[in-house]
């Protein structure tokens, strides 16, 4: 090697460092927003659950002239 070629190699080798950095950082936020998400989704599927059994609860006492104005 020159010492040119030398240092190209070693700029080389700072930039992959720094890439892999770069990418050990993206994955690390990535994965945590996922477990983020991931909770929201779980809250969300127990609410709409929830509120399923309630408007099914609702229906079942209300009558069918309350139901028709609901649809209109």
């Amino acid at each position: 090697y020159s010492a040119s070629g030398a240092s190209v190699v070693a700029i080389d080798n700072k930039i992959e460092q720094a890439m892999d950095l770069v990418k050990s950082h993206l994955m690390y936020a990535v994965r945590e927003e996922v477990e983020v998400l991931k909770e929201q989704i779980k809250e969300l599927v127990e609410r709409n659950s929830l509120l399923e059994r309630e408007n099914a609860l609702l229906k079942s006492l209300s009558n069918n002239d309350q139901l028709s104005q609901l649809s209109s």
